[in-house]
C-alpha cells in the first residue's frame, strides 16, 4: 500500500463472473457484515449489562473492542491486501471473523466477550479495505462514482441492518444469537466474494512499512483506552495520562518517520492534499456522531420508550431511508453545486439533527426524536458519500489501496472515538445525576444502580411499587448523560462543518 502510483493487476475489464454488479453485491454483503457487527450489540447492551453483570465502562469496551481493533489494524492488512491480492486476504478475514463470533456465542464474562470482540475486529481489519478498493480497482472511471456512493450508503445503512437483525433475533433468542447469525453471515461473504469478485492487487508492491503499522496501530488503540478509562479512573490518574502521551508521541513519531520513508503506510504527505484532508476529516466526524449516537440512542428507545429490540431498530429505518437515496444523487449534488456546498450541508444537518434530539427528555416520546433522526440521516448521506469520494478521488488508480484503507482507517477510528467520547460522557453524567436514595440502597443494589441504567431499572423492578421513584431517578440521570453526549459531539460535527466551508476545495479532486 504505497503512494506512489502503480499499474493494477486485474483491471478494471476483470470484474468477475457476474460482472461490476456481480462484485459490487458480494463487496457490499462482505462491507455489511462488518459494519453491523459494530452496530448490532449495541440492541443487546440492556441484557448484557444484566446477564453478564456488565458496568457501563464494561459495555462501552464490549462496544469499542471490536472497533479499536479493526481501526489499528485496517491499515496494515490492507496493505497486506494490497501484496497478496485483496479477495484472498478478505477471504480468510471472513473465516476468522466468523470462527470469532462462533466462540462469542459462549462467553461467560465480559472479559471474554470483549476478547473475541477484539479478534472479530481483527478479522474485520482484513474484510473492510479490500471492500471499496476491488470496487474502485475493477470499476471502469466512468461507473466508479456510482460503485463508491452505492458502497457509501450501505456503509450506513448497513448499521440500521444490522440493528433490525439483532432486533428480530432478540425476539425470540438471547444476544448469543447475534454472533451466532454473524457467523453464518461470514460464510455467505466468503462464497459470495470468491464466485463473483475478482482477484486484484498491486503489481508492483513494495516492503512492508513496518513502523508506520506498530505507531498508527499504538497511537489509535491508546487514544481509546485514554477515552475510556479516563473516565472511569479520573483524568489525573498516571495511566490515563501516560496512554495520552504515548497517542501523541505515537502520532509524532509515524509522521516523522513517515515523511523519511520511501514507501510509507499512509503518507502524511497527503494531508496536504485539500481534497483528501477534507473528506478524511468529515467521514471520521461523521462515523464518530453516528456510532456514538447508536451507542446511546438505542437505549433511549429500549429504557425510556421501553421499546423491544425489534421496534427500537424498526424506529431507526427513516435513518436509511434518508441515506440511500440521499447516498446515490450526491454526485449529481456535486456536479451541480459543488464539493464544499455538498461536504459542510451535510455535517450541518447531522450536526442540527443530533442537538435537536439533545432537548428530548423523559416524556418526548418518538417523534421528536424521529424528526432530529432524519435530519441527521439527511446530513449522513451527504457527507459520507462526498467524503468518501474526496478521498478515492484525490489518488490515482494504483494507489486506491491506499485510498480504500485511509477511508476506512478514518470511518474505524471515529466509531471508535465516538463510542469512547460519547460512552464516557454519558456514563460520567449519568452517575453524577442520579438521585441521592440510590445511595442509600444495600451496597450491591446500589453499585448496580451505579453501573449502568438498564441495570439501575432491574433492581427499581424488584422493589415493586417502592422503586417507582427510584426509576424516575434512573431514567431523568439517563437523559442528563444522554443530552450532554449529544451536546458535545454535535459541536464537533459543526465545527467540521465550519471547517469545509472555509477550507474544503469547490470541486471534486480527479487523480485518474
Amino acid at each position: 500500500m504505497t503512494t506512489t502510483p502503480h499499474t493494477e493487476t486485474a483491471p478494471s475489464v476483470a470484474t468477475g463472473r457476474a460482472g461490476t454488479s456481480g462484485v459490487l453485491f458480494a463487496m457490499c454483503l462482505s462491507l455489511v457484515l462488518v459494519v453491523a457487527s459494530v452496530s448490532a450489540l449495541n440492541l443487546a447492551l440492556p441484557d448484557l449489562a444484566i446477564d453478564l453483570s456488565a458496568s457501563n465502562s464494561a459495555l462501552t469496551w464490549i462496544a469499542d473492542a471490536y472497533t479499536v481493533a479493526l481501526a489499528a489494524l485496517v491499515l496494515p492488512l490492507g496493505a497486506i491486501g494490497d501484496r497478496l491480492g485483496r479477495r484472498n486476504v478478505l477471504v480468510v478475514g471472513t473465516i476468522v471473523f466468523g470462527a470469532a463470533s462462533l466462540a462469542a456465542s459462549f462467553a461467560d464474562s465480559t472479559t471474554t466477550l470483549i476478547a473475541w470482540r477484539a479478534v472479530m475486529g481483527f478479522g474485520a481489519a482484513m474484510i473492510m479495505p479490500g471492500t471499496l478498493s476491488t470496487i474502485t480497482a475493477a470499476f471502469p472511471p466512468e461507473q466508479r462514482a456510482k460503485g463508491v456512493a452505492t458502497w457509501s450508503g450501505f456503509a450506513a445503512a448497513g448499521a440500521i441492518i444490522g440493528m433490525l437483525a439483532a432486533g428480530a433475533l432478540l425476539e425470540q433468542f438471547s444476544w448469543r444469537s447475534i454472533f451466532v447469525a454473524s457467523a453464518a453471515v461470514a460464510l455467505a461473504a466468503a462464497l459470495a466474494a470468491v464466485l463473483l469478485a475478482p482477484n486484484t492487487k498491486d503489481a508492483h508492491p513494495h516492503r512492508p512499512d513496518v513502523a508506520g503499522a506498530v505507531t498508527t496501530a499504538l497511537a489509535i488503540g491508546t487514544l481509546v483506552y485514554a477515552i475510556i478509562e479516563g473516565n472511569e479512573r479520573g483524568w489525573a490518574e498516571p495511566v490515563v495520562i501516560g496512554a495520552f502521551v504515548v497517542t501523541a508521541v505515537s502520532f509524532a513519531v509515524y509522521a516523522y518517520l513517515g515523511l523519511r520513508t520511501e514507501h510509507p503506510l499512509l503518507d502524511p504527505a497527503l494531508f496536504g492534499i485539500r481534497g483528501f484532508r477534507a473528506g478524511a476529516i468529515t467521514v471520521l466526524v461523521q462515523f464518530m456522531a453516528v456510532f456514538g449516537f447508536f451507542f446511546v440512542g438505542l437505549q433511549y428507545l429500549q429504557l425510556i420508550l421501553d421499546y423491544s429490540p425489534l421496534k427500537a431498530a424498526v424506529a431507526l429505518i427513516p435513518v436509511a431511508l434518508a441515506v440511500l437515496p440521499t447516498s446515490m444523487v450526491t454526485p449529481h449534488l456535486v456536479q451541480r453545486v459543488g464539493m464544499k456546498a455538498v461536504m459542510s450541508v451535510g455535517l450541518f444537518l447531522l450536526a442540527v439533527g443530533l442537538f435537536l434530539i439533545s432537548f428530548l427528555d423523559v416524556d418526548s416520546g418518538y417523534l421528536p426524536f424521529l424528526g432530529g433522526l432524519v435530519l441527521a440521516g439527511f446530513g449522513i448521506g451527504l457527507s459520507g458519500a462526498v467524503g468518501t469520494a474526496a478521498i478515492t478521488g484525490s489518488l490515482g488508480r494504483g494507489q486506491q489501496g491506499v485510498a480504500s484503507a485511509m477511508n476506512d482507517t478514518t470511518r474505524e477510528v471515529g466509531s471508535a472515538v465516538g463510542i469512547a467520547l460519547m460512552g464516557s460522557i454519558y456514563g460520567s453524567h449519568y452517575r453524577s445525576s442520579l438521585p441521592d436514595s440510590a445511595a442509600q440502597l444495600p451496597p450491591e443494589a446500589a453499585e448496580s444502580v451505579r453501573h449502568s441504567a438498564a441495570a439501575g431499572l432491574h433492581v427499581a423492578d424488584q422493589l415493586g411499587a417502592r422503586g417507582t421513584a427510584l426509576a424516575d431517578g434512573v431514567k431523568s440521570a439517563f437523559m442528563d448523560g444522554l443530552s450532554a453526549s449529544l451536546i458535545a459531539v454535535s459541536v464537533i460535527v459543526l465545527a467540521a462543518a465550519v471547517g469545509a466551508l472555509l477550507r474544503a476545495p469547490k470541486t471534486p479532486p480527479t487523480a485518474d
